[in-house]
């Protein structure tokens, strides 16, 4: 039975590529892409700081049959961050060039050629937005392309394959290579909570993968703008790759925001909002947000990693006992999706609000 996944996770909406506009000559930013007040303001000092989100190298996890110091290194990053640095992952160098040189490739298309893989009405994936703006709401400055890789039997026969190459068969090696990884990270954080290792594996099934690319053009006001606004995400894993050093995403940890210095080819891991329902609130997801400068581009690869469409979403049974009651209701995924992305119950609020188990909900 063919699920009609935009019909539950809403669509796209049209706007301008902001790459476009700052090669017709662009002084001043856009109404639409301002922000009046940008929590905290961005400051010259605002990556001036001495936190640093944690470094874990997955070959010495791998290599701990018992849980060790780096296994103890990722408990307290996902409890105490939900982000961290990921090196020595595994994936060959010459994977992660080619897909620096297919993605900027991607995003320097001709307008013509990037029309043939744009939004259609009512469909989430391709060149476009994401469905994020409100009334009221400024848009973010990125241009972004949008895809879900795996299982390959929910891609679009319009889309995918008409990718140019050699970046589709590149994809194609990066979203498998990313499967494999984020199945190892799954079975690590199982390792890292004390359960069975595979418990929060098995508790995604055949995970569902997609994937968003983001080309954040050098702002003329950057103090006005944000590349993306404040969010959390809604996976269970993303795996976030950068085409170069350059300094953007931040994250919100104990009120302030902290800005990533990106490691050269590593990953930054960061756990979603599932993530959080599923540890029973042990490992919590965080606010993240990216800014953007006025003379450097930055682009990102983001793939997010989630629940089996079919699948339920909800605290994992071997973290459910009298003493640790469950915090969150189980739901099935597509009407996870469905409340998450509401415009009543948007974002992480929709978890806490909604699927948040209240004292007086809990049964003696």
């Amino acid at each position: 039975m063919e699920i009609k996944i935009e019909e539950e996770l809403g669509s796209s909406i049209s706007f301008p590529s902001v790459k476009e506009l700052i090669a017709k000559g662009l002084n001043n930013v856009p109404e639409i892409y301002v922000h009046r007040t940008i929590d905290p303001p961005i400051l010259s000092n605002t990556t001036d700081s001495l936190q640093e989100i944690p470094i874990i190298d997955l070959s010495k996890l791998l290599s701990e049959e018992v849980k060790g110091p780096e296994l103890e290194k990722l408990d307290i990053a996902c409890k105490e961050w939900g982000f961290f640095q990921l090196i020595n992952h595994g994936h060959s160098m010459a994977l992660m060039e080619d897909m620096k040189i297919g993605a900027k490739e991607l995003f320097n298309l001709s307008m013509e050629e990037k029309s043939k893989l744009w939004q259609k009405p009512g469909d989430m994936e391709g060149f476009g937005k994401m469905l994020d703006v409100y009334e009221d709401e400024p848009s973010d400055w990125v241009d972004l392309f949008y895809i879900f890789t795996l299982p390959s039997h929910l891609r679009k026969p319009h889309l995918f394959p008409n990718l140019p190459l050699p970046f589709r068969e590149n994809l194609e090696k990066y979203c498998i290579k990313n499967r494999e990884l984020a199945n190892n990270i799954l079975v690590l954080i199982g390792k890292a909570l004390g359960i069975e290792s595979n418990d929060i594996k098995e508790s995604l099934g055949k995970g569902g993968q997609s994937i968003r690319i983001n080309y954040y053009s050098p702002c003329p006001q950057p103090e006005n703008v944000l590349g993306l606004k404040a969010h959390t995400d809604a996976s269970a894993l993303t795996i976030l790759f950068q085409n170069n050093e350059v300094e953007g995403l931040q994250i919100k940890k104990d009120g302030t925001w902290i800005s990533v210095k990106p490691l050269p080819n590593a990953f930054i891991v960061s756990l979603g909002d599932v993530m959080e329902v599923m540890t029973n609130g042990i490992y919590k997801s965080t606010t993240h947000r990216a800014i953007v400068n006025s003379t450097k581009e930055r682009l990102s690869i983001a793939t997010f990693y989630g629940p089996e469409w079919c699948k339920n979403i909800g605290p994992a049974s071997s973290l459910v006992t009298p003493q640790t009651p469950p915090l969150f209701k189980t739901i099935g995924v597509a009407d996870f999706y469905k409340g998450y992305l509401s415009p009543e119950n948007h974002g992480k609020s929709y978890i806490h609000h909604v699927l948040r188990i209240q004292n007086e909900d809990i049964k003696d």
